[in-house]
């Protein structure tokens, strides 16, 4: 496998001694799951092949965490295709690796995820490369207006309703001078308006002044270059436990508008297809935990 392409801060951090998180800090977010990976590491004998599997995740990702343990034991070959397709934007990529977990913050935070574990190691992992925690709240900040699509995708949804029903007239309502103002403190503050935007101010101009005061702090105070700030809502965007494209075409253009290029964009994309793993970062650990309660006589087989 090549070695990656360490600058700067990423070498630094690859160089140092990678992180195996304990039962202490990697695992109080999941009863069950140090006391799982503990005793699933007293199952297996590593073999030339899995030591030098976990060496190479080390030396290319940065880190270990005893949930990879099982997976590495049941399944080398499906841990190797993950550790290739993983190290793709880790060997080959253009962002900063401290705006990779960033990325990676993103979508485990993301309300449509919620994924303590991946989050509390990529938070680690954003700490070593030098991230602040001005920097992580603000991708907090971003990743929090997803519950805005609640809106963004319910109000035309609505508007739509009322006209089929032959009640287009209650929700036809025109600008006023409040409404233009509020449009064009949000295209001031924000860099851009689309038509999704149109009903809610229309509909309820109050709701529409306190979402605009709520997403334009990272805006208005934050730290983080606005190309890096869209890079997050398009991770949000296109994770496979969102999928919303409204929102996605909108934070790519502007990305393309604030310098981005294919390559970085097309990075985000590769960093949030992670997010499938979770299946066994999560099921590995509870299946041995099944297999050792059947082991030892504490699971009758289902009728």
């Amino acid at each position: 496998m090549p070695q990656p392409d360490q600058t700067g801060a990423a070498r630094a951090f690859m160089g140092s001694q990678p992180p195996v998180s304990g039962a202490r800090n990697g695992h109080r977010w999941m009863p069950g799951l140090s006391q799982r990976a503990s005793r699933s590491q007293g199952m297996f004998e590593m073999t030339e092949r899995t030591q030098r599997l976990k060496d190479d995740f080390i030396r290319v990702r940065g880190y270990w965490n005893e949930f990879w343990d099982g997976l590495l034991q049941l399944s080398p070959d499906f841990f190797e295709a993950y550790l290739n397709l993983s190290s793709v934007p880790w060997t080959k990529g253009v962002l900063d690796p401290k705006v990779r977990e960033f990325i990676y913050i993103a979508i485990d935070a993301s309300t449509t995820h919620l994924y303590e574990p991946g989050l509390r190691i990529h938070i680690q992992n954003a700490l070593r490369l030098g991230a602040t925690k001005e920097e992580i709240m603000e991708v907090y900040q971003l990743t929090s207006v997803l519950g805005m699509h609640t809106c963004t995708f319910g109000v035309p949804v609505l508007l739509d309703e009322f006209r089929q029903a032959g009640r287009g007239a209650e929700v036809e309502v025109p600008f006023d001078d409040r409404r233009l103002a509020l449009k064009e403190d949000f295209i001031a503050k924000r860099g851009y308006w689309n038509a999704f935007w149109d009903g809610l101010l229309a509909l309820d101009p109050d709701f529409f002044d306190a979402y605009l005061r709520f997403s334009s702090v990272p805006w208005t105070r934050g730290v983080l270059e606005p190309k890096i700030k869209e890079f997050i809502y398009i991770a949000i965007d296109a994770a496979t436990t969102h999928l919303y494209e409204p929102g996605l075409r909108i934070h790519i253009q502007n990305a393309l508008k604030y310098g981005a290029t294919k390559e970085e964009i097309m990075e985000v994309y590769q960093l949030t297809t992670a997010l499938g793993m979770h299946t066994c970062t999560l099921g590995v650990p509870v299946l041995l935990d099944e297999l050792e309660k059947r082991e030892r006589g504490g699971t009758a087989p289902a009728a």
